[in-house]
């Protein structure tokens, strides 16, 4: 009997490792896959900036062209105008700094040093972010170190121009990226955290277990980081398929994707209330109809169909749907009876669900209007007296959002 458990725990350690293995050799493959369109980029950009500043200008060593467009295919997501303009600056005034400093008072350690110094005091004199400061400072040094002084400083900041230009040129022109396939590979990771951490929360509140709720809320916070990238590739994507003409017919599903991820974030802070209100739900003993955990599985099926059917490119009216449910769902609660946590948890899911109609492209004023009537609050009176004890909130004709 020993022998057997022994084997059999063996047997559970191995199958994990293999899935550790598979799931790690899997996640490599697809940093791999999303990482090689810029690899193919960068490569491109910088074999063809050397190629037209060698070649057919006639430079005899422009090294600053290829450096200049794989920087600026390189630069952060979103930015890649700004940051072209922030380079060819940045390049000047280090190779303008480092001429003259070596001109007048010759090479060495210690002016290389005030060549730094004198570089990113004037980038950051003139208000230049940290790509200006950096390759100021880069620039001054290569220019101290590597250049010999008989050249004129004009070129290599002419190269530098060259190098942006063409990364520009390829990144909007010969090799665009695909709008829809970059946002997407964003936006799954985070709508799929969100939706597991909803119907994680779900389960622990029908289970009245505060720890899976508390489990939950943490992967919810983990996936701060998964949001903040889907909303860097949305700000990429609509500056790609801006400047791409070979791009322009994905503006309308791509659309979905600029215009819903802010809600969706908004969405997620509300969810974190959401949860750690169900925690203190349940750490109070108070009472939780069955309603309530429904409303919020309701959530997280609508945030996957958010998810698939942005993927599909269609109307999400299938979300719309599911959310205004969950809204509906959460309005028994106060007919059910709940305590005061249960009731700020029902607030939540209406907000959320408001969140979630935005984030489909329905109007701002338009969202609460539609949680209020799937509640049952549209047209009742705004305005009267209170009844003793806690009563439904539809009794005063208005309802959280």
């Amino acid at each position: 009997m020993t022998d057997a458990g022994a084997q059999h725990r063996l047997a559970s350690v191995l199958a994990e490792v293999r899935g550790r293995s598979r799931s790690g050799a899997g996640a490599g493959w697809s940093r791999v896959r999303g990482g090689f369109p810029l690899a193919l980029q960068a490569g491109l950009a910088a074999g063809l900036a050397w190629f037209i500043a060698h070649d057919v200008i006639g430079r005899p060593s422009p090294f600053f062209a290829p450096i200049a467009a794989v920087i600026t295919l390189a630069s952060s997501v979103g930015q890649r105008a700004r940051r072209t303009i922030e380079l060819v600056v940045g390049v000047a005034i280090g190779i303008g700094i480092g001429d003259a400093i070596i001109l007048l008072i010759g090479s060495g350690p210690w002016q290389i040093g005030l060549v730094v110094v004198l570089a990113i005091v004037v980038a950051a004199a003139v208000g230049g972010g940290t790509p200006l400061v950096v390759q100021s400072a880069s620039s001054a040094v290569l220019v101290a170190t590597l250049t010999s002084g008989t050249g004129l400083p004009y070129t290599r900041f002419f190269d530098a121009l060259v190098g942006g230009a063409v990364g520009l040129t390829v990144m909007t022109v010969l090799l665009p990226l695909n709008p829809l396939t970059v946002v997407r590979r964003s936006a799954d990771p985070a709508l799929e955290a969100f939706t597991e951490g909803l119907h994680a929360i779900a389960d622990g509140l029908s289970g009245r277990d505060a720890d899976a709720v508390k489990a939950a809320l943490d992967r919810l916070r983990s996936a701060e980081a998964n949001f903040a990238a889907f909303d860097q590739a949305a700000a990429a994507a609509s500056e790609n398929v801006a400047f791409a003409p070979a791009r322009w017919r994905a503006r309308g599903a791509l659309s979905q994707y600029v215009e819903g991820a802010d809600q969706l974030t908004y969405a997620l802070r509300n969810v974190r209330v959401l949860a750690r209100r169900v925690m203190t739900a349940l750490q109070d003993d108070e009472p939780v109809p069955e309603c309530l955990p429904t409303s919020v599985r309701l959530l997280g099926d609508a945030v996957e169909l958010l998810r698939e059917e942005w993927a599909r490119g269609v109307e999400p009216i299938a979300t719309r749907e599911r959310a205004l449910r969950a809204a509906a769902e959460s309005g028994r609660a106060y007919d059910e009876g709940v305590g005061f946590s249960g009731g700020v948890v029902v607030a939540q899911v209406r907000t959320t669900v408001s969140d979630l109609l935005r984030a489909t492209g329905i109007e701002y004023a338009e969202a609460p209007r539609l949680v209020r009537r799937a509640v049952g609050w549209h047209g009742r009176p705004r305005t009267v007296r209170r009844k003793p004890g806690r009563s439904r909130p539809g009794a005063s004709g208005r309802g959280p959002s």
